[in-house]
């Protein structure tokens, strides 16, 4: 076990015992590893980003994003090398995660028994299934197994929709390609896709931190899916990266837009604009405010902040 798995259990260990039975964090766990949120949370402690943020995240670009994210300190948050059920089909939302390992007799047994004494239903890799809501994303660790890692087919995929109205993230794969693409709105962000049955993996936890390829996710966080790949965003962060990407679209559309007029050469647009150029995107605001890709409000609060 490495230094750093072996000092998480031992905080998660302190800070009150670390569920294994029950898989998930308790909600004091929750609020001591996401303390940077102020928000409302579920109840189960995760933080809930407000739907309106949701739906300003489905124009935000992996860059804007990942850029935000850069200069916040968090160099972790990025995976590429998915299989999307399909391509132009984003997926955003709340995490929901889960971690799978390779099956230990002994240790899945024990975790099944009591699972099902607390009233969970079938099949372990189904109970995360039973506590998504809506807007969240089933984001799950599968070890990157393909062959007999398949989490989901066609009758689960339509269980998670139905719950979610979301997709899912799978660092595993999916079987059913077929029947998954009939799901209007569904989309599955996976390792691979294999016809085999889900063998010899078990369940470990739900609501952990876990570990997507090369990034770090916390329940609760926000998962933004495109063709480039996944980023999830700590939900304290969330409404930064969406202010960040809009003030960054209206500024290139103004950009552009003078351009094409001929009103400004590339070289002053590229550049830190002067006071007067500045101006001149106050007023292009205030008089195209009704046209522009950004919600009236928020053009309305970001020209309250300027002094141009």
């Amino acid at each position: 076990m490495k230094t750093k798995d072996f000092k998480l259990i031992l905080l998660l260990i302190t800070l009150g015992g670390m569920h294994l039975f029950a898989q998930e964090l308790s909600v004091e766990q929750m609020n001591f590893l996401t303390p940077n949120w102020s928000g409302e949370r579920f109840e189960d402690g995760r933080p809930k980003v407000g739907e309106d943020i949701l739906n300003r995240m489905k124009n935000v670009t992996i860059e804007e994003a990942w850029g935000v994210l850069r200069n916040e300190g968090y160099h972790n948050q990025f995976e590429s090398g998915w299989q999307p059920l399909h391509e132009n089909v984003p997926i955003v939302g709340r995490a929901l995660t889960v971690q799978y390992m390779p099956n230990r007799p002994d240790l899945a047994g024990q975790i099944e028994k009591k699972g099902l004494a607390n009233g969970a239903i079938g099949n372990t890799n189904s109970w995360p299934i039973d506590r998504l809501v809506e807007g969240d994303v089933y984001v799950a660790d599968g070890f990157g197994k393909i062959v007999d890692g398949t989490l989901i087919g066609d009758n689960l995929g339509n269980a998670i929709y139905a719950k979610s109205k979301n997709g899912v993230v799978f660092n595993a794969s999916s079987r059913d390609m077929e029947g998954l693409s009939e799901i209007k709105g569904f989309n599955a962000f996976v390792r691979g896709w294999h016809p085999s049955f889900l063998t010899e993996v078990m369940l470990l936890s739900i609501n952990y931190p876990i570990r997507i390829g090369a990034a770090t996710v916390m329940p609760g966080d926000i998962v933004l899916a495109k063709k480039e790949g996944v980023i999830f965003i700590p939900a304290h962060l969330a409404e930064k990266v969406v202010v960040t990407s809009e003030i960054v679209r209206l500024r290139d559309l103004f950009g552009i837009t003078r351009l094409k007029e001929g009103k400004y050469t590339p070289g002053q647009i590229d550049n830190q604009w002067t006071e007067a150029i500045e101006k001149d995107f106050s007023q292009w605001l205030q008089n195209h405010i009704d046209e522009l890709p950004v919600p009236k409000e928020q053009i309305q609060e970001l020209l309250k902040k300027r002094t141009w």
